[in-house]
């Protein structure tokens, strides 16, 4: 294994999945290290991001590098009509290891082919989020124990949804079954059940949540994303569609538990949240020692 460059999940393979959830449980133990020392990690946030943006701060500080950044696109030189090309060029020079959340669809593959530099896809359009689907997979196995055996639900937004997308990839490659919950107008398309089918994984769609629910290991939900739709009226009208409290929880398996790559916005009841089956937040958390590991091995495989 010798990857520097994380853009998909699609060719990620288990080998490769199984060796980072130990290294996140390695830097849960170690919380702090100097792996990173005198590295300069470039984090290059050209959408909104919360969660993506400090967790990957966090981690590069807690490895020992320095930080450098853009938390906002019009502060930048694209105002002014830079190229992508030519600001991955730039960063290429300033920064050791680069994070990139860009708001085009197929944006990391094409910055990639202006640097060689250990870099990071933070997310790009509705395509992919795999460092997302990394720690999504390290929630599931501490939260579930394994993910061979579970059955997963995935809720809401499977359209538009990367966080879904780059998931399915990961959890494909384990022994597990698939449920989709989603309005018509918002249901997996075929690119990814075909994925399921070639990788033998058993799957079913439904509109009702309950009932996927009561036979799930692992509910998945998604919020309905006003950004993915050009026209406000079908966001209005599709907002809202599910929503988990705390009776649908409890009408599942006692052993539960719900994930969210968040930020939420109605989809989860707030008295979901002292649940025991309210794995969210231990997500985020997870988030962090994943992509400590990850900032790690991508920089160890590298040679100037």
């Amino acid at each position: 294994m010798n990857r520097t460059q994380l853009t998909t999940t699609a060719d990620l393979t288990r080998e490769e999945v199984d060796f980072l959830i130990k290294e996140a449980e390695s830097m849960r133990e170690a919380r702090h290290t100097d792996d990173l020392k005198g590295k300069v990690v470039a984090t290059l946030f050209f959408e909104p991001s919360t969660r993506t943006r400090l967790s990957f701060e966090s981690a590069a500080a807690r490895l020992g590098a320095s930080i450098i950044g853009v938390a906002d696109a019009s502060t930048t030189s694209t105002k002014k009509g830079e190229t992508l090309a030519d600001t991955i060029q730039v960063f290429d020079k300033l920064a050791d290891i680069v994070v990139m959340r860009q708001p085009t669809s197929g944006a990391a593959e094409e910055v990639i082919k202006y640097t060689k530099k250990p870099f990071v896809n933070g997310g790009d359009g509705a395509n992919q989020h795999p460092s997302q689907a990394l720690l999504d997979t390290y929630t599931i196995h501490r939260e579930a124990g394994a993910i061979d055996g579970k059955t997963i639900a995935f809720v809401g937004d499977l359209k538009y949804g990367r966080t879904v997308h780059s998931l399915l990839y990961l959890v494909s490659l384990y022994d597990i079954k698939v449920v989709f919950v989603s309005p018509e107008e918002l249901k997996i398309s075929e690119k990814y059940t075909n994925l399921l089918k070639e990788r033998g994984v058993e799957y079913e769609e439904t509109e009702d949540l309950s009932e996927a629910v009561k036979k799930s290991d692992i509910i998945y939900m998604t919020r309905i994303q006003a950004e993915r739709f050009e026209d406000p009226r079908e966001y209005d009208k599709l907002k809202g569609c599910y929503i988990l409290d705390a009776n649908l929880v409890k009408q599942g398996k006692e052993s539960l538990k719900v994930l969210h790559p968040l930020p939420r916005v109605d989809e989860i009841a707030t008295d979901v949240d002292e649940l025991p089956q309210a794995a969210y937040f231990r997500q985020v958390e997870n988030g962090l020692y994943m992509r400590m590991g990850l900032l790690k091995y991508l920089s160890s495989n590298y040679n100037e």
